[in-house]
């Protein structure tokens, strides 16, 4: 079977995924008028929904409890949300999804505040589903993004960490999600103990996979596709994979590293030059040997969920991890 020829997952599922998104915006709802409407900005700009979405599929081809994924998985959606937001205060973020942050309008006391209480609704959902075990998932999974943002702020602008640091902190900023939804719809669904792993693992490489071609998106797409800045990560500092690849073929001496780590230390470096390093770690092979990683990944993903027993279901599961390396167009 082609990839044309493949069912739609995102129109099979999008009854499923409008109930998520009604869950998601009465929960999001504040009562301060200005914080609410850039939350509101942010939740209804959340995209595919994938962590949601693969959530749902991993129960689908089981007891397919309708009401009780779609309350899991609007907490998973919640959450995801509430990270994004103090991930903006963190960067110190202007833009997100091409939508001014809350942090570009209020202090980042009340930043760190409104997503707290966006943490705090997300668990309420988690708990609605009346399930220790989803729960405990669900807090696993919170600890795990937290490592991960430890890691982005203490490891992520080092130019000489390792792959395996890169990994353990992709994994935790964004896999960890991935992971935990899939855990999550495969527990409520009570599908069999060995599926319910293999599915997490699943999760697992397509969060993997997806993060990799968001650090390749953030080198080969500009504002327009991204709603931030060509480069911006490493405007930020932080290196991301393309970036470490590029690094590991300089000279510790020459120049091209002196100004790649320039930036990454934040030095005031002009546009110009900026492009100049954006368009090397383009020409280096650093992208394609990303991509590389990402689509291995995503076979691993497919393998993974090769488990599933519900061919349709299967089909979606695969489509949903192809659909990380169409982003590349």
């Amino acid at each position: 079977m082609t990839l044309q020829q493949k069912i739609d997952v995102f129109s099979i599922m999008r009854p499923d995924l409008e109930r998520v998104d009604q869950r998601v915006a009465s929960a999001a709802e504040l009562d301060f008028p200005v914080a609410s409407a850039i939350v509101g900005e942010i939740v209804r700009a959340g995209g595919k929904r994938l962590r949601p979405l693969v959530l749902l599929l991993a129960g689908r081809a089981y007891e397919y409890s309708l009401n009780a994924l779609v309350t899991a998985a609007a907490g998973v959606e919640l959450l995801h949300t509430a990270s994004l937001i103090h991930d903006d205060t963190v960067d110190r973020a202007a833009i997100r999804r091409g939508k001014p942050t809350l942090n570009s309008v209020m202090s980042s006391g009340g930043v760190i505040l409104v997503g707290d209480y966006l943490f705090a609704q997300s668990a309420m959902l988690a708990a609605a589903t009346n399930s220790p075990r989803v729960v405990g998932v669900f807090a696993s999974t919170l600890g795990d993004i937290c490592d991960g943002q430890l890691h982005e702020m203490f490891d992520g602008h080092r130019l000489d960490q390792t792959r395996d640091q890169y990994e353990r902190r992709i994994y935790g900023k964004t896999a960890s999600l991935f992971a935990g939804s899939t855990e999550m719809g495969a527990i409520i669904a009570k599908a069999p103990e060995e599926h319910i792993a293999t599915l997490r693992q699943y999760g697992s490489h397509l969060g993997m996979a997806f993060q990799i071609v968001d650090d390749v998106l953030d080198l080969t797409e500009g504002t327009q596709d991204l709603g931030k800045p060509a480069g911006n990560d490493l405007l930020q500092g932080t290196v991301t994979l393309p970036t470490m690849i590029y690094a590991s073929q300089l000279d510790e001496t020459s120049p091209e590293m002196q100004r790649l780590k320039d930036v990454v230390e934040g030095e005031n470096v002009g546009p110009e030059l900026m492009d100049d390093i954006v368009t090397s770690i383009r020409r280096s092979g650093a992208i394609e040997e990303s991509i590389a990683s990402a689509s291995s990944y995503v076979a691993k993903a497919k393998s993974a969920a090769e488990v599933v027993p519900d061919p349709e279901t299967r089909e979606m599961l695969f489509d949903v991890a192809e659909f990380a390396l169409r982003r590349l167009k």
